[in-house]
């Protein structure tokens, strides 16, 4: 799950799902697959992201399933709302999307639907989107992130060629939250139970000794403990701008719409705060 940096494409695509599958208790992952996935590609970015078309309850759209026509047409608050997937795995010779949901019971919109989607059942979404790839030339990288950024550190950490150097921490609510990642790279399981969302993996980062040389960060979660580890990175660190992914996926007490609505502006904030703070380059 998470926002990423970038356009996005405002072309809708539709698929169907092929199957499902529960990896742990919170996460359920669901692979889409369909001709409308033909010109489909997501191969360059390790963050890449779409963002699902639901539409509200009561409403349906006239086929072909259009976003913009709807836009046009509709008012706004039945518009689809939009939630927001990293690409866990693209198969483009299967033409298969992977997707995996972080799920709270019947809480929020699209855990609920992975929880019931059905073979056959076709979903609209918009994308790919995305920003990032660990950069060959870095000396080591850094990722760390909560539930929401596990795919995506996943398919990073599976990126990585052989003897890459990295560390990677992930935090999870307990160990049965835990994942097999394919890759050589030691992950860091941090598991939360009953602390606050982010606490010991900034205490991770920070207790960590950082090797020498650039290091590439990828940084992604709730958007507290992403606040405070931007700034340990860019200002306690020196770490140069452009060698840092860090934004706030979500953030505790908002949905993604309202979080989205302001996003924006409370990035624009940190940044500018903590840049006014940061040693010049």
């Amino acid at each position: 799950m998470a926002e990423r940096p970038g356009r996005q494409p405002r072309k809708s695509r539709s698929a169907q799902v092929v199957r499902t599958e529960r990896l742990t208790p919170h996460m359920q992952r669901v692979v889409l697959g369909g001709e409308g996935l033909a010109d489909f590609t997501a191969d360059t970015c390790t963050d890449h992201y779409v963002k699902l078309l639901f539409p509200p309850q009561g409403v349906t759209y006239p086929e072909p399933f259009d976003v913009q026509r709807i836009r046009e047409d509709f008012p706004r608050a039945q518009w689809p709302v939009t939630r927001t997937y990293t690409v866990r795995y693209w198969d483009p010779q299967h033409l298969e999307l992977t997707l995996d949901f972080v799920i709270h019971g019947d809480e929020g919109l699209a855990g609920p639907w992975a929880l019931r989607a059905q073979p056959g059942e076709t979903v609209h979404f918009m994308g790919p989107g995305g920003a990032y790839a660990p950069d060959p030339g870095a000396d080591w990288h850094l990722l760390a992130g909560d539930e929401s950024a596990l795919p995506a550190i996943a398919r990073s950490l599976e990126s990585l060629p052989d003897g890459a150097r990295a560390h990677a921490f992930i935090e999870v609510a307990g160990p049965e939250e835990e994942q097999k990642i394919d890759s050589d790279v030691e992950v860091v399981w941090l598991h939360r139970g009953d602390r606050r969302v982010g606490e010991a993996l900034t205490e991770a980062v920070r207790a960590l000794r950082f090797p020498e040389g650039r290091v590439h960060a990828f940084v992604h979660g709730e958007a507290h403990f992403v606040k405070q580890l931007r700034h340990l990175l860019r200002v306690e660190r020196s770490i140069a701008r452009e060698d840092l992914s860090i934004s706030g996926y979500w953030r505790l007490g908002h949905n993604e719409d309202g979080w989205q609505a302001s996003k924006q502006e409370w990035n624009a904030r940190i940044e500018a705060e903590q840049e006014g703070a940061a040693p010049a380059a």
